[in-house]
């Protein structure tokens, strides 16, 4: 009885990672859902391991299939886009002292590709080499969304970006 309950808990685990690394792409509670669903329904069906890097697989997969099909993802410049209101002023580096919706309004500014690569290093704490092996895409590439989507958190949340936003 003990081993049933272990897997239950693991499977728990499993889904819970699964699901906020499904929102950190879709940035949508509901949508993050939907899309675990469907990919577990795939892992399931296809009687394929209940590991981390295939329900990953599986999440990547029907998220981009779903935005190649519905052309969902907005593509704005940085420059263009609205800046975020209501910023503390940081001393040193912005992201530590922003609150949680200033936070999450700056990663919806991220293209899904950045968020993804760095929810999956910052958050479920994978190594660039990890990632790039669990995603089929280059170290180099990884190691550049990390630095892009770093980089452009900074400026985002940075205390002057609302100043060079207004032409000042």
């Amino acid at each position: 009885m003990a081993s049933a309950s272990g897997n239950s808990v693991k499977l728990a685990e499993l889904l819970q990672s699964g699901y906020r690394y499904a929102y950190s792409l879709t940035h949508h509670k509901s949508t993050a859902e939907d899309l675990l669903q469907d990919a577990w329904v795939a892992v399931l069906q296809a009687h394929g391991p209940h590991t981390t890097a295939y329900l990953f697989s599986a999440i990547r997969s029907r998220f981009l299939n779903h935005h190649k099909r519905e052309r969902l993802v907005p593509m704005i410049a940085l420059d263009d886009a609205p800046s975020v209101s209501n910023m503390e002023h940081a001393q040193h580096d912005p992201l530590l002292h922003a609150d949680t919706h200033t936070i999450d309004a700056a990663l919806a500014r991220l293209r899904p590709v950045e968020r993804e690569t760095l929810y999956l290093s910052a958050v479920e704490g994978y190594t660039a080499e990890e990632i790039a092996r669990n995603t089929n895409q280059p170290r180099g590439t990884i190691l550049s969304l990390l630095h892009r989507a770093r980089s452009k958190l900074r400026r985002i949340l940075s205390p002057d970006t609302k100043q060079r936003n207004t032409g000042s």
